[in-house]
């Protein structure tokens, strides 16, 4: 697509939630402070793990790579949404418009495959203890996130390229706060049908393929916990799944509802916050929960914290 056709617009127009005036400005509030958190939280993981060598494992190489993909994700979007919720002018460039959605789809797609990365590596710690070490070597753990970005990449670059391509006939009003896909298509003014049978055909294959992997990989969790003895260590490995479960959940439900299921089964209004859901509360959620109740995350966040407050000394 061309921005020098005649038919495609210069600019977008994100309406967003200017049609619930009253919501704007609590909205922006609400999701200012979540978007502050996710930073805080996300970022304090990458450092932690940079810095800290008791956490040198696959859980946490795979925790911090979740971490960094989280920041993308929410600063393609999140910014934008907080300059249209706090003033009047709800525009976005072609260019970034397209940039927005090329992101945003890769980065989702790659979240996808990341998240049952990561159930495979705690099947794999669970069920398999002694021959953990072995399977999950370096050049594997490399080797699986590789596989992750690029596949998120060629995911992105397929539906993207097609949506790029769809003349819009000067229809620049987007009823979304993000150039998101399923969005895009619909704001086409020729046949869609199959951009729309290709991103639900393609969305199922990256949602209920990892999701189904996640389940199974639960299942045998799940099994393996129940032969547990102690009840401490059941009590420690339920609380762990159950919140991994909680978060897959959280990712995956909205997800499937927006990639799988055809575009008019569901409002626009229920569609715009599903999207803010995984594209913020998630995000958000994930520091919380994957990490920051762990043990030796706290440990190491406890030694950089005194490590910085005696290095803050010594300076002064």
């Amino acid at each position: 697509m061309n921005p020098g056709n005649g038919s495609t617009p210069k600019i977008f127009i994100l309406l967003g939630f200017s049609d619930h005036p009253w919501l704007e400005r609590p909205l922006f509030i609400i999701v200012l402070v979540a978007y502050i958190f996710t930073l805080l939280g996300n970022i304090s993981i990458i450092v932690v793990f940079k810095v800290d060598p008791q956490l040198d494992s696959p859980m946490y190489f795979f925790l911090s790579n979740l971490s960094f993909l989280d920041l993308c994700f929410t600063t393609t979007t999140i910014p934008q949404l907080l300059l249209n919720l706090w003033g009047p002018d709800k525009s976005i460039s072609y260019g970034g418009c397209v940039a927005q959605f090329y992101m945003f789809h890769f980065l989702g797609a790659t979240e996808c495959i990341l998240l049952a990365v990561m159930s495979l590596d705690r099947y794999i710690a669970i069920c398999k203890p002694l021959r953990y070490p072995t399977i999950m070597h370096q050049r594997l753990c490399v080797l699986l996130v590789t596989i992750a970005w690029l596949s998120g990449l060629v995911n992105s670059l397929l539906h993207s390229s097609l949506t790029a391509q769809l003349p819009f006939c000067g229809n620049n009003k987007v009823d979304d706060f993000l150039c998101e896909l399923p969005v895009m298509i619909k704001m086409s003014c020729v046949d869609t049908t199959f951009n729309v049978a290709l991103l639900s055909i393609v969305g199922m294959f990256y949602s209920l393929v990892p999701l189904s992997l996640i389940l199974v990989s639960y299942g045998f969790i799940l099994a393996t916990v129940l032969r547990i003895r102690s009840s401490e260590g059941k009590k420690k490995t339920f609380n762990t799944c159950g919140s991994h479960v909680i978060v897959i959940s959280l990712f995956y439900g909205p997800v499937i509802s927006m990639y799988v299921q055809p575009s008019d089964t569901n409002s626009q209004d229920k569609n715009k916050f599903m999207s803010l859901f995984y594209s913020l509360v998630t995000p958000m959620l994930n520091p919380f929960i994957y990490t920051l109740r762990n043990k030796d995350m706290k440990g190491a966040m406890r030694r950089l914290l005194v490590s910085l407050y005696h290095q803050g000394i010594q300076q002064t």
